[in-house]
C-alpha cells in the first residue's frame, strides 16, 4: 500500500494546555447539555484536539485496582512476560525497544520506544464471529495466568470504557453537525484495545522516548490520566505542552481514522512520552467501528472549498497499514 497521510489543518488555537470538560451535565439528561459540549467539543477538535473529561462514569477504583494488577505482571521476569509475546492478531506482549513509528510526520524517529507493553483486546466470546473469522485486533486475548486478578481487571475496566466511548458518539455527532444518533450504526461491534503500558525511568539515547511522537490511528483514544508526568502535547503553535494531572480525569483524543472521516477536520495531534522520573504506567484504549466501516468522508465536512482529500478506506484496511507500518514482526506487525 502507498504511503497515506493525514491533512493537520492549522486552525485557531484559543488553548494553552488541554481543556476540561464535565460530562454530569449532559449524562444526567439537562436539557441543551448535549448541544453546549458538542460545540465545545467541535472547538477543541478543529484546534488543540485533546481534552480531560471528569464525571464521566468510569470507575476510579476499577482503574487503581487494574493498575496494581498490571503492575504485578510489568514486575514479572521478561522470560515469563515473553510467553505471551504478540501473536499473529496483534494481541499479547510487547518487550520494550520494539517499536519505531516512522508514519510520524513531525520527528524522524531513528531509536525505538523505550515502553514495553500488553495488548488487551475488548473480551469477546470464544463464539464470536470475529473470533471465529481470526480477526485481527479483536482477540482472542493472552491472560497471564501468574496473574489471575488481570483478567477480570481488564475485562471490568474495558467494560466501563467502551461504554464511556459509546456515551461519546452523539458528542462528536454533534460536533460534526450530524444528527445525534448517526456513528450509533457503525459501533455495534467495535474494534477497541488497550495498549497497557509501562515507562521505566530509563536514560534515553539522543532522539528516544518512552514513546516517540506520533498520531494515534483511531477514531478516538481514552485514557485515564495518572500522577506521573511524561506525556506531552504538541500544539498548532509547535509547541509541547505536559498533560498535567487531573484528579479522576479521562483524556480524549481522535486519531488518523476520524481525521479521514471528517475530511480533515478533526485533527490527529502528535504526542509523545518523554522517559519519566520514576516508572510510569498508562492504559490508553482505541476505540474504533466496527472492521467493515468505511472513511467516507462526512456530508458534513464535505463543500465545493473542501472537496474530499482521501481515499475512502475500511477500518481493518487502514489499522493493517498503520500497524504493520510501526511495528516489526515481532511487534505484532507487518502480517
Amino acid at each position: 500500500m502507498t504511503e497515506i497521510k493525514s491533512n493537520r489543518k492549522q486552525g485557531k488555537e484559543p488553548y494553552d494546555k488541554i481543556p476540561i470538560l464535565d460530562m454530569a451535565p449532559y449524562l444526567e439528561g439537562k436539557p441543551g447539555a448535549l448541544e453546549k459540549i458538542g460545540k465545545e467539543v467541535q472547538k477543541i477538535q478543529e484546534s488543540i484536539g485533546f481534552w480531560a473529561v471528569i464525571n464521566h462514569g468510569v470507575s476510579s477504583d476499577v482503574i487503581e485496582k487494574t493498575y496494581i494488577e498490571l503492575k504485578k505482571f510489568f514486575a514479572l521476569p521478561y522470560d515469563i512476560k515473553a510467553q505471551y509475546k504478540i501473536n499473529h492478531l496483534s494481541i499479547g506482549y510487547v518487550p520494550p525497544k520494539s517499536t519505531r513509528y516512522v508514519t510520524s510526520i513531525i520527528n524522524e524517529n531513528t531509536e525505538k520506544d523505550l515502553n514495553e507493553t500488553l495488548i488487551t483486546a475488548l473480551e469477546r466470546p470464544k463464539d464470536h464471529p470475529l473470533i471465529i473469522d481470526g480477526t485481527r485486533f479483536v482477540g482472542p486475548n493472552q491472560w497471564p495466568k501468574e496473574v489471575p486478578e488481570l483478567r477480570n481487571c481488564i475485562i471490568e475496566y474495558q467494560k466501563q470504557i467502551r461504554d464511556l466511548g459509546l456515551k461519546l458518539l452523539p458528542i462528536f455527532a454533534v460536533a460534526l453537525d450530524l444528527d445525534s444518533n448517526y456513528f450509533d450504526q457503525y459501533f455495534n461491534d467495535p474494534v477497541m484495545w488497550t495498549r497497557n503500558a509501562h515507562y521505566p525511568p530509563e536514560k534515553a539515547k539522543k532522539n528516544q522516548y518512552g514513546i516517540a511522537p506520533h498520531s494515534d490511528h483511531s477514531f478516538l483514544t481514552m485514557l485515564p490520566i495518572t500522577d506521573v508526568p511524561g506525556l506531552q502535547i504538541l500544539t498548532q503553535k509547535k509547541k509541547w505542552i505536559d498533560a498535567e494531572y487531573i484528579k479522576n480525569g479521562i483524556l480524549v483524543n481522535t486519531g488518523e481514522f476520524l481525521n479521514r472521516w471528517s475530511n480533515g477536520r478533526f485533527i490527529p495531534t502528535p504526542h509523545r512520552v518523554i522517559p519519566p522520573e520514576r516508572d510510569r504506567f498508562s492504559m490508553a484504549t482505541f476505540f474504533n467501528p466496527s472492521p467493515n466501516s468505511v472513511s467516507e468522508p462526512l456530508k458534513t465536512c464535505v463543500s465545493s472549498d473542501n472537496p474530499p482529500m482521501f481515499e475512502p478506506m475500511t477500518l481493518m484496511d487502514y489499522l493493517c497499514w498503520y500497524i504493520d507500518t510501526n511495528y516489526e514482526r515481532d511487534a505484532g506487525g507487518k502480517q
